[in-house]
């Protein structure tokens, strides 16, 4: 009798994601978010299953997605070959090289879940600094997309939920490469950045997806998975929950930055005070007396309301 294993990924065998290519080489991405089977989606809670979606074929496809940009100083030596996880690898102006990612599935706790962690396991020599070191010149971008929706569109459901992110990347804000759109509020699409002296912003909006690049770069595997939770309770309550609380929506991540922390409460508790701070930043547009040391209101850049 044939073990039903679920969704399976497998190599492509092209010689292009096993080498470092030029910056903005362009090789096509895998949806991995496509396609799996009844076993890997049947544990998740019934509060979960509205962010996947059965087809007539019985397969499941996620209603959400996401993708993480790996920046790297250098990459450890035999590190780079093909990897379920990652797209290719490329030079990078900023730090040197970069990893990046299929466009994975954004899911809970379930058996398809565990299967993209699995993946960044394997590919830890690429992700963790201990093989591939890093320096705070370099950013970990995540790029997060919602079925049917545009990047504006989730852009503006979001928004009210990102004071969290804000808070854990505060010291980037004022960073060259995202310091832009402080507000989270411009409406243009990927066209529009060429030759653009604005265009390293917050959040950079795509026409079906949504680029954060306020992270900060990887450094471990866990660190991955903690920061893939958090994007997934922002999407999740931002859609499904959208007249929720935020301070509900604090409770629930609230594991996840007790992780990130790793049990240090003193720390736990000023990101989420700074979240809220930031949250009403973002709310009010207007840089609040708590938040303004991680910002320079002096700079035009954050007191122009500019939509190009």
């Amino acid at each position: 009798m044939m073990m039903n294993k679920g969704i399976e990924y497998k190599l492509t065998g092209d010689a292009q994601r096993a080498r470092i290519n030029g910056w903005h080489c362009n090789l096509p991405p895998l949806h991995l978010g496509k396609g799996a089977k009844h076993i890997d989606v049947k544990m998740l809670k019934k509060a979960d299953r509205a962010n996947v979606k059965m087809l007539s074929n019985g397969d499941y496809d996620s209603r959400f997605a996401i993708g993480f940009e790996i920046e790297k100083n250098a990459f450890h030596r035999g590190a780079v070959v093909e990897q379920e996880l990652i797209l290719g690898y490329e030079t990078d102006s900023s730090c040197g090289y970069e990893a990046v990612t299929h466009i994975l599935p954004l899911l809970p706790s379930c058996k398809w879940r565990s299967k993209i962690y699995n993946m960044m396991h394997c590919a830890r020599r690429i992700i963790e600094d201990e093989y591939s070191p890093s320096n705070g010149d370099c950013g970990g971008h995540i790029t997060i997309s919602v079925e049917g929706k545009t990047g504006y569109d989730v852009q503006e459901a979001i928004r009210k939920n990102c004071g969290i992110v804000y808070a854990l990347f505060r010291h980037r804000l004022t960073n060259g490469y995202c310091r832009n759109d402080i507000f989270m509020d411009a409406e243009d699409v990927q066209g529009l950045y060429t030759n653009n002296p604005r265009k390293y912003r917050v959040t950079k909006v795509f026409d079906d997806r949504l680029e954060f690049r306020l992270p900060s770069r990887f450094q471990s595997v866990k660190q991955m998975m903690r920061r893939y939770e958090l994007m997934y309770e922002i999407l999740d309550y931002s859609f499904n929950r959208p007249n929720g609380s935020h301070a509900h929506f604090l409770k629930k991540i609230t594991p996840i930055i007790v992780s990130m922390y790793e049990g240090d409460m003193d720390k736990v508790n000023m990101i989420m005070s700074l979240a809220k701070s930031f949250r009403t930043m973002l709310v009010t547009k207007k840089i609040n007396a708590d938040v303004k040391r991680w910002v320079n209101p002096n700079d035009d850049v954050y007191l122009t309301d500019y939509h190009i």
